[in-house]
């Protein structure tokens, strides 16, 4: 831009001294049409620089995605290509062989069932168990009565063989009678060792019983959000082998293109972290220009900015600014224990990153990841500038078409 405006600088300085010769050609003059062009260009490029700044080192970042397997298996088919074709999120990557997850899954399933089988069958035993408790207290409510009916006719035939034996020793009783007393005595005496036998045999089966429900219980009682706890540890077990047989077919997480993509069918992946079988390349990008630190103290949030790729050359491609990253690894220290080093001799002070965001009318064009360029930002300020800035960046992008090589 600079030699042209210099081209039309001379031309209009041969015409009025050379050609029409309109005014004199001596030194006073020549050194006047010198300083001209140099003040001019001078305070035309410092403007420039501030008020429209331009950047040779505009960068498209985009994020890769490592493909890894979760899980390990013979490669049944890759349902991708490497190259510039989009694959749509949730498209097939590879899918490897399911039958082992598979047979996990079933095995599982057979498990659970027979698992929940078993729950039913305890709470049905849980049912009988404490229909057993209220029988055994039932027997031992029949046992204490007896004992009390026993007991009480015990008392009576003791009083009774007490007065026979009274009556007997004065004379006035037969001893035909107090032989029969003291024989129903011991028949009572009897029946109430024989109420209390059946007692004690009641309550050790009341305390069975009760020990049989409480075990149940302690086993129905081991349980998981509400669910027996073999069984709520099955269908988990069930769960973890559903998702692996899940894993098998792996599925693309974002709108990519494949890079590095050198699985077959019949391959075999180890689902180990640190062995991707592709890279994804995600379809959007990053696009940010260095600027040297002294010229982005007039760029601010909004700018109107405009930049073009050495990969798409002749395409002014729009964008205003979204944000300047106003940081940089100069900026940062370690975490160490050693104190911070000055070095011999400062560093030059490093570039900040300013982030576009593309135009809609532009965001559809296809920007390779690593590609560079120029750009230029538009302040608020010097707009009757800025278009020398914006015939500067077009030249620019018509150069790209130069492939400036000797073979």
């Amino acid at each position: 831009m600079e030699v042209l405006l210099l081209s039309i600088y001379s031309f209009f300085v041969w015409l009025i001294f050379i050609k029409f010769r309109w005014l004199p050609w001596n030194i006073t003059t020549q050194v006047i049409v010198v300083i001209i062009p140099i003040v001019g260009l001078t305070t035309l490029i410092l403007s420039l620089n501030v008020f429209a700044p331009s950047s040779i080192d505009v960068r498209v970042y985009k994020y890769t995605v490592p493909i890894v397997s979760q899980v390990r298996g013979r490669v049944l088919e890759v349902g991708v290509e490497e190259g510039n074709r989009l694959v749509k999120r949730g498209d097939l990557l590879f899918r490897i062989d399911p039958t082992p997850y598979q047979l996990e899954v079933n095995t599982l399933k057979a498990q659970l069932a027979n698992a929940q089988a078993g729950q039913r069958e305890t709470e049905e035993s849980l049912k009988g168990a404490r229909g057993k408790v209220a029988e055994s207290k039932a027997a031992v409510d029949q046992a204490a009565s007896q004992l009390r009916a026993a007991t009480a006719a015990y008392d009576l035939a003791r009083k009774r063989a007490q007065q026979y034996r009274e009556l007997v020793r004065t004379g006035a009783g037969s001893k035909f009678d107090l032989e029969k007393a003291e024989t129903e005595l011991r028949t009572q005496e009897s029946n109430v060792q024989s109420a209390r036998s059946l007692q004690a045999q009641a309550r050790s089966g009341q305390v069975q019983s009760q020990a049989s429900e409480q075990q149940i219980v302690q086993r129905l009682g081991a349980n998981v959000d509400g669910e027996y706890a073999q069984v709520a540890q099955i269908r988990a077990q069930l769960e973890a082998a559903q998702w692996n047989l899940d894993q098998t077919t792996t599925r693309s997480p974002c709108d990519c293109y494949v890079v590095n993509l050198q699985l077959r069918p019949g391959g075999f992946v180890a689902g180990l972290p640190v062995n991707p079988v592709m890279t994804l390349v995600e379809a959007t990008g990053h696009v940010v220009a260095l600027y040297q630190q002294n010229e982005l103290h007039q760029v601010e949030s909004g700018n109107e900015a405009e930049f073009t790729l050495k990969t798409t050359p002749g395409r002014i491609i729009k964008a205003t600014v979204d944000s300047v990253i106003w940081a940089q690894a100069q900026g940062q220290l370690m975490p160490s224990g050693a104190l911070p080093e000055s070095g011999y001799a400062s560093l030059p002070p490093g570039r900040f990153a300013v982030k576009f965001n593309i135009d809609k009318e532009d965001q559809d064009l296809f920007m390779a990841a690593g590609a560079a360029g120029d750009a230029a930002i538009y302040t608020n300020h010097g707009h009757h500038i800025h278009l020398v800035r914006k015939v500067i960046i077009r030249v620019m992008s018509y150069l790209n078409y130069l492939v400036l090589k000797l073979h």
